[in-house]
């Protein structure tokens, strides 16, 4: 890989199932990088956001902003790296989340807030975009039975996925791998993470499709 397409910082996206926290810890320990995980598990609102998610929308968004503009702060300078960091989110998701849940006067409030922090955000090498059915999407959250997410409408993740992929399809920040994952086994078959990895290292400068 040439120096122009050094890659030190990647980030997994993908709406809520798809994989992208273990895709992450399977490449940190590929590369022996460093882990940058979004603080889902410590917002003490997601809870009785999926019971109703209008009365606390606002809560749990703000919770989520500012830890993930916390976590952004701490990534060191490109070049103190010394091995790839990985995240499993962008900061610039946060929007898919406001704009999809907030009203119009808590979004006014919020559009002050992340304008002043996006200024300051780190941005990656290469974004992988994980996508999926909303059926495998909950069937990964069932499987997966986390306590708070056990209210979570099928509907609510149909949304989501409609709104991450017209978010994908205009974003140009920056270089951009598109993976549908729907048919992919990365956690339990080598090949299918292999050909992840053989895509991460052509990358390129554009956007480039991937369908399993």
């Amino acid at each position: 890989m040439s120096e122009k397409n050094k890659l030190e910082y990647i980030a997994i996206e993908g709406v809520i199932g798809v994989g992208k926290t273990t895709l992450t810890t399977k490449l940190v320990e590929h590369f022996k990088g460093r882990g940058v995980y979004e603080e889902v598990e410590e917002n003490p609102f997601l809870a009785d956001f999926y019971k109703d998610p209008k009365r606390y929308a606002f809560q749990v968004q703000m919770f989520f902003l500012l830890s993930r503009y916390r976590q952004q702060q701490d990534i060191p300078q490109r070049e103190l790296f010394f091995n790839m960091m990985v995240a499993d989110y962008i900061f610039a998701k946060d929007k898919i989340f406001a704009y999809l849940n907030l009203d119009e006067r808590e979004l006014f409030l919020y559009e002050k807030i992340i304008s002043l922090m996006e200024r300051d955000v780190p941005k990656p090498d290469l974004v992988i975009y994980l996508k999926s059915t909303p059926e495998r999407l909950m069937e990964n959250i069932k499987k997966r039975d986390r306590p708070f997410e056990r209210e979570m409408r099928e509907d609510y993740i149909e949304e989501l996925n409609r709104v991450y992929n017209k978010f994908f399809s205009h974003y140009k920040d920056t270089p951009l791998l598109i993976i549908n994952s729907t048919k992919m086994d990365f956690v339990n078959k080598t090949e299918d993470f292999n050909t992840i990895l053989d895509l991460i290292l052509k990358k390129n400068d554009g956007i480039y499709e991937y369908h399993s």
